[in-house]
């Protein structure tokens, strides 16, 4: 048995993929525990491990993040967005978070500490001392990689990478660009970090992958853009196993699914951007109201269904949703709709279903440009595309069987991959204290 903590930023997308793993290793017959947000108590215990509340200076609700930065709502969409969220949202309570961690392995001397990239307290964990006399660090790279390459453009923009023979020059300039544009952000995240003793030893977005012992990208060579200049401690594992989902009834119409002779499509907002459902849900609900197709709308909210249908008439071919069981929804599926969540994305594409994705804000524009780039779906540019652009897209994706083919292909590279047994494998070596063949655990 290894004593594991893990920690999470208390959003819900940083802290599902935490549970997952925290659930597994558990399973494994480790100790865990897991440093997150007071609000995820229960989940927590639910999966077997232990919690610990993060203090008070680093807990926040993300349901409600407008009482928390108020300021967040006037700052635009996109680089202006990451900026801010850098600063304030991740990188202030990085010496709260290195705090409560310190804190908690004098009372829980763990062999390992899992974190997602942006919980940046453990990073100065790693930074505090050399290994073997801390505990080994390991990141769970749950969206797309901020490492800055010599082979692809830097985060923030929504571009894939350049081709030809002058790309790489290319890309350093950008890079070049971002790191100058980005020097009060560098700047504010070498103090956070001062505030914990350490120093940050290169540009933080680099930091963020170069600085755990292990770097884990929750996703397949496929998806993501070529890094040749990347560390020896990144890897590839593939995306975690979706949860299934069992308390939650079906739908009176779901033998409409089972039975359906048409192409099933399937549209989603997630599980927090869905407070309008009116930027990508109800436009596809218009788009595909002509179509032979049966359209599902996920709409994540328990009243979400009640609202589409006081907003207008819903089209005789879709049916609603508050929540629906998606390792069940997507086998029957043809196309998803989404805007962009990376664990979504990738659980569409482990049922090989092709996507159409229209999202902004946060990471979504990146997620879908490598939507775009692997060939598996169609990125629509847009947090709030319209219906005419949907329709095209997905009558696209519907029609062409290229898509079909990559998404394939990409649930077949996934097949190749254990997530979950690569996060074990480190934990057990450095239980046993062989740091060494926990780096081979996971290549």
């Amino acid at each position: 048995m290894t004593l594991v903590i893990a920690t999470a930023t208390p959003f819900h997308g940083h802290v599902q993929p935490v549970l997952t793993v925290a659930a597994d290793l558990v399973r494994r017959g480790h100790e865990v525990v897991v440093l997150t947000g007071s609000r995820f108590a229960e989940q927590v215990r639910a999966v077997g491990a232990r919690h610990v509340s993060l203090p008070s200076a680093a807990d926040f609700d993300d349901r409600k993040l407008e009482l928390y930065f108020p300021e967040r709502a006037a700052v635009p969409v996109g680089p202006a967005q990451i900026d801010y969220d850098m600063k304030y949202i991740f990188g202030d309570p990085t010496a709260a978070q290195y705090g409560a961690l310190k804190n908690l392995l004098d009372r829980f001397p763990a062999s390992v500490v899992i974190s997602d990239p942006l919980f940046l307290g453990t990073a100065a964990l790693a930074l505090s001392a050399p290994p073997g006399r801390r505990p080994v660090t390991v990141s769970l790279g749950l969206t797309m990689p901020t490492l800055l390459s010599d082979d692809a453009p830097p985060v923030g923009l929504g571009m894939q990478p350049l081709t030809g023979e002058d790309a790489r020059e290319r890309h350093r300039e950008m890079n070049e660009q971002v790191k100058q544009m980005m020097a009060g952000t560098q700047q504010h995240m070498e103090e956070n970090f001062g505030e914990s003793g350490v120093k940050l030893p290169g540009f933080f977005l680099d930091c963020m992958i170069t600085v755990p012992d292990h770097y884990l990208q929750l996703t397949v060579p496929g998806f993501e853009y070529p890094r040749g200049d990347a560390p020896s401690s990144f890897r590839f594992v593939g995306p975690l196993p979706s949860t299934p989902r069992t308390t939650e009834e079906l739908p009176e119409w779901w033998a409409d699914v089972q039975n359906a002779e048409r192409p099933v499509v399937v549209v989603t907002q997630g599980s927090l951007a869905n407070r309008d459902l009116g930027r990508l849900i109800r436009p596809t609900l218009e788009a595909l109201a002509d179509e032979d197709v049966l359209v599902v709308a996920a709409t994540g909210r328990p009243d979400g269904p009640a609202e589409l249908e006081s907003a207008g008439p819903v089209p005789p071919n879709a049916r609603l949703a508050g929540y629906v069981p998606f390792d069940l929804l997507l086998p029957h599926a043809a196309a998803l709709v989404t805007n962009g969540g990376y664990g979504g994305v990738h659980q569409a594409l482990q049922h090989g279903v092709p996507l159409v994705v229209g999202g902004d804000g946060e990471d979504k524009p990146e997620i879908a440009t490598r939507v775009e780039w692997s060939g598996a779906g169609i990125d629509l540019r847009s947090g709030d595309p319209a219906p005419a652009d949907i329709r095209k897209a997905v009558l696209t994706v519907l029609g062409e069987t290229g898509y079909l083919k990559r998404a394939g292909e990409l649930r077949g590279e996934f097949e190749g991959r254990d997530a979950l047994g690569a996060v074990a494998g480190v934990v057990e070596a450095a239980g046993a204290g062989e740091t060494g063949a926990a780096a081979e655990a996971v290549s």
